[in-house]
């Protein structure tokens, strides 16, 4: 299935220059999702994965998926003060400014193998964030998996120490 036919292009969004992917009309359509997931999760399988760690709020949609698809649990990394319980918060730099991440402190165990599922794959900020909180608990990152990579913009590079893996690619 040719899933890059799902993805609309909408142009100069967020700002003026940025040919934004996106993915609510791959989302439209429950046999390209269904594709989107399993690439995803036949990925997953042989990581020994025992949970998924998804940045908010498009990582949560594949995540959970792929936590089903897995039959193992889900851990929600979100933007500060929507996490009700003891959370630990790693701050980051964007493209145009700093950002924050939070985790719940009890999230994750010592040692817990964990597969970090986001949509989109653009500078690499946001997933290197999640893996460095997920390490901070503890627990070893065992692959970095998303829907879809800019390759242009060179992600790969904040996240070398990690095996990526992505489902379509954009140059």
């Amino acid at each position: 299935m040719d899933l890059k036919s799902y993805i609309r292009n909408i142009p100069d969004y967020p700002k003026p220059g940025v040919q934004f992917k996106d993915i609510t009309t791959l989302l439209l359509d429950g046999k390209a999702l269904r594709e989107s997931v399993e690439r995803l999760a036949n990925w997953a399988k042989d990581k020994e994965a025992q949970i998924v760690v998804s940045p908010e709020a498009r990582g949560f949609i594949f995540g959970t998926a792929v936590a089903y698809e897995l039959g193992i649990g889900f851990v929600p990394v979100r933007k500060p003060g929507k996490l009700p319980g003891e959370t630990k918060q790693m701050d980051y730099q964007l493209e145009y400014g700093l950002d924050s991440l939070q985790i719940h402190l009890d999230g994750l165990q010592e040692g817990q193998k964990v597969i970090l599922i986001d949509d989109l794959l653009a500078t690499g900020g946001t997933m290197n964030s999640t893996a460095k909180l997920v390490e901070s608990l503890g627990a070893q990152v065992v692959g970095v998996g998303f829907l879809i990579e800019l390759t242009f913009l060179n992600g790969r590079d904040k996240l070398r120490d990690y095996e990526v893996f992505s489902v379509m690619q954009y140059d």
